[in-house]
């Protein structure tokens, strides 16, 4: 983990440099992939009892994280901006946004299950998912990039990596979760 630096070039940086900054970064991920693929063959017996439980994980974990990566981006402008922000009160307001966006995912990923495999377990499960997952991502979206700040690491290369690892195993638990509470 390296420090922030303002003065560096991104047009001029030795590769080894590229290298050296990011490889912790994405061998973390990797080891974090590793785990979400454990962490899904635990939860066999329900992919089993439905497996077209599977069709959707790579939509749940794509938008969960895209919802992150989003605020995490915005957020990671905004402290390099300078600009003073009340933590708590663009916390609150990047809940609530994700309280929508999970709202209108949820309706929409859940009446596209229903139309095309007329199942309304499947189709409770990804508007339960999706509205959980979306109200929880802008959270992390926010606190990811605080924590490295606050720790003196670069927000813009450790924010999308540890953003995503997180958000991944948090939307593949509670979409596996929630399917285990509607279709078992």
């Amino acid at each position: 983990m390296n420090n922030f630096s303002e003065d560096e070039n991104v047009i001029t940086e030795r590769i080894d440099h590229m290298i050296e900054h990011r490889a912790f970064w994405l061998m973390l991920g990797l080891i974090a992939g590793l785990f979400s693929t454990l962490l899904i063959a635990k939860y066999e017996a329900i992919l089993y009892a439905d497996i077209r439980l599977a069709f959707f994980i790579p939509i749940v974990v794509y938008v969960s994280a895209a919802a992150g990566v989003q605020t995490t981006t915005i957020y990671i402008r905004a402290l390099a901006s300078k600009r003073k922000i009340d933590f708590h009160k663009y916390l609150l307001k990047e809940t609530i946004n994700g309280v929508g966006l999970g709202i209108i995912a949820g309706i929409v990923l859940g009446a596209f299950a229903y139309f095309w495999l007329h199942s309304t377990q499947i189709a409770w499960t990804l508007a339960f998912t999706m509205l959980i997952n979306l109200t929880i991502a802008p959270a992390l979206g926010v606190f990811v990039p605080r924590l490295l700040y606050k720790e003196r690491a670069d927000p813009a290369l450790g924010s999308g990596p540890v953003d995503a690892i997180v958000q991944d195993i948090i939307s593949l638990l509670i979409y596996l979760f929630m399917a285990s509470i509607f279709i078992l």
